[in-house]
């Protein structure tokens, strides 16, 4: 039995699930997120929980129950209190900031990057070197932070670059020179 998947999640007041023909929607006041899933489990409403199970014990099935555990419960968590991933850039002249509904970078490169910020996802610039991503679904968030990263990731001689903020930049000692 998979130990994440038997976990039953607990729903918080002011949040609603309903789920249809393979298919959870969870409202909350944030907003609403859907998930479809597959026929290999089922998602049941006991009380005020949801609880995830598996209908035999395939090896996908077995694969299948705690992925949408962890689906319904980051929708969950997203509706209710929402995700946020901060991103630092490192480096001299680096700098980002938000112009209407675009994200700005200047990264050394001849021209300022341009990043379209998405209809569902919040970026703000606290100061000239951090950028805040948020959002109420989970995967976006870390999607759009990726990408963002991916523009200048750090480099590990100087640890210039764009990085997640808690993220450690092995540093390299590079060359040693002549003496």
């Amino acid at each position: 039995m998979s130990r994440v998947g038997k976990l039953p999640i607990t729903v918080p007041g002011g949040v609603t699930v309903d789920i249809s023909d393979f298919a959870v929607t969870v409202k909350g006041p944030k907003g609403t997120l859907s998930q479809s899933f597959t026929p290999e489990v089922s998602i049941a409403i006991e009380e005020s929980s949801v609880v995830v199970r598996r209908k035999d014990d395939s090896k996908r099935s077995r694969s299948m129950h705690g992925l949408y555990r962890n689906l319904v419960n980051n929708m969950v968590t997203g509706v209710t209190s929402g995700f946020t991933k901060s991103l630092l850039i490192n480096g001299v002249g680096y700098r980002a900031e938000v112009q209407d509904k675009v994200l700005v970078l200047n990264l050394g490169y001849s021209n300022p990057v341009e990043y379209p910020i998405p209809d569902d996802l919040q970026i703000t610039c606290d100061g000239p070197n951090k950028v805040i991503v948020s959002g109420i679904d989970k995967q976006r968030v870390g999607q759009a932070s990726a990408e963002i990263r991916s523009i200048r990731p750090p480099e590990p001689y100087k640890g210039k670059g764009v990085r997640y903020e808690d993220e450690y930049v092995r540093r390299k000692v590079g060359k040693a020179g002549v003496k």
